[in-house]
């Protein structure tokens, strides 16, 4: 899918994961598990045995999934559903896996502060088994893998295949973007850029007008963390990175070329619509951020250094 495409998918599966519940909610994560991992089995329920304390079940990787969709959502439902999926797996199927996944379908995304601590408690009673929550953004990011015949039918409906502008790319940035841009004039640049970044940068052959550009965000990219760091939703920041990841994997499979590369993520975060000089710059300092984590672009093998003219 291109831009456009995905952009359309995402308004439309958005919709779809407000509306479904319970057993349709639970089906539409079959289908897609089904369609992504040849390895992933369906737990169905079975007479007095139930369905010992999980719906889904990842091979390969040892991932147990329960899933849990109620039409509402609070903070109690979601303990005694967690405990109890989580207390039915450990004495029915221990042995089985090494991460508790906790799929839901709550639109709003994130974790709520509460739920992060309950979390954090389970997590240090089954160690050394994992414990994963894994709500709508990492939804979308697992149907962003999709290729289009099969996305259009988890959605139900065809994608368009004509151009639309959009003037946000990657709508959980929006509230990002909006801080970066009200900090443009007071925040302080960072006198210098890293030396690994620096490494990166000539690794991956930027042109002179992308490196100009990314060299200057990169001295702000410390307020894409200050920013994830006052927010409650903890699991929001390692969420973004994966889905940049994905959407760079993707894009690199069109092209090869670095600006078209660092444009295509532009358009990720901001959308195909004209934006002013301050989103533009807003975008290329959330780019530079996760060029920095080194979730875009690639990084330079061990002990690499520029060693050639055209590598300088």
């Amino acid at each position: 899918m291109d831009f456009t495409q995905r952009i359309f998918a995402y308004l439309k599966f958005q919709q779809l994961l407000t509306d479904l519940h319970g057993e349709p909610f639970e089906e539409f994560f079959h289908r897609l598990m089904g369609a992504l991992y040849p390895d992933y089995v369906p737990v169905r329920t079975h007479g007095r045995l139930g369905d010992m304390g999980a719906d889904g079940l990842l091979l390969f990787d040892r991932t147990l999934h329960a899933v849990y969709a109620p039409e509402t959502h609070d903070i109690p439902a979601f303990r005694t559903k967690l405990r109890s999926d989580l207390d039915k797996a450990l004495a029915k199927r221990n042995g089985h896996f090494d991460t508790f996944a906790f799929v839901y379908n709550d639109a709003r995304g994130g974790v709520h502060p509460h739920v992060s601590v309950l979390l954090s408690e389970v997590q240090e009673e089954i160690r050394p088994l994992r414990m994963a929550v894994r709500g709508k953004q990492w939804l979308w990011q697992e149907f962003m893998r999709l290729d289009r015949a099969t996305a259009e039918d988890l959605l139900g409906c065809p994608i368009p295949i004509d151009e639309r502008t959009y003037g946000i790319g990657l709508a959980d940035l929006e509230p990002l973007l909006r801080q970066l841009r009200q900090r443009k004039e007071s925040a302080e640049p960072l006198a210098e850029v890293p030396v690994v970044n620096q490494h990166k940068i000539e690794y991956n052959r930027l042109t002179d007008d992308v490196r100009e550009t990314l060299v200057k965000a990169l001295r702000h990219s410390y307020l894409v963390d200050e920013y994830y760091d006052g927010i409650t939703r903890v699991d929001e920041h390692d969420l973004v990175a994966r889905g940049f990841r994905i959407y760079f994997d993707q894009l690199r499979e069109t092209t090869s070329d670095p600006e078209e590369l660092w444009l295509g993520l532009e358009m990720y975060v901001v959308g195909n619509a004209r934006v002013t000089h301050r989103a533009t710059w807003a975008a290329a300092v959330v780019i530079a951020h996760f060029f920095e984590r080194c979730d875009v672009f690639d990084v330079p093998p061990s002990g690499w250094a520029p060693t050639t003219i055209g590598e300088l």
